[in-house]
């Protein structure tokens, strides 16, 4: 299973992570999805990840992504 990780700006609360969540969840390929607020943080499982596709569902929930953490 691949696994990605970004940071992300703009999120404060559990509705936050429930959108981030939501948008994630629907891009082909993605089986798991993590967001921890406190750190700014979304971590993404599955199979054949599209980097491009998986900043553009955070992007279209509402946040920035500002770096990919090497997982």
């Amino acid at each position: 299973m691949a696994q990605k990780q970004y940071l992300v700006t703009g999120m404060s609360c559990e509705h936050c992570a429930a959108s981030i969540t939501d948008e994630v969840s629907q891009v082909p390929g993605v089986t798991d999805v993590n967001v921890d607020v406190t750190a700014g943080s979304v971590s993404v499982g599955g199979t054949e990840l599209d980097d491009a596709r998986l900043r553009a569902a955070i992007v279209e929930a509402g946040y920035e992504v500002t770096e990919t953490i090497a997982a």
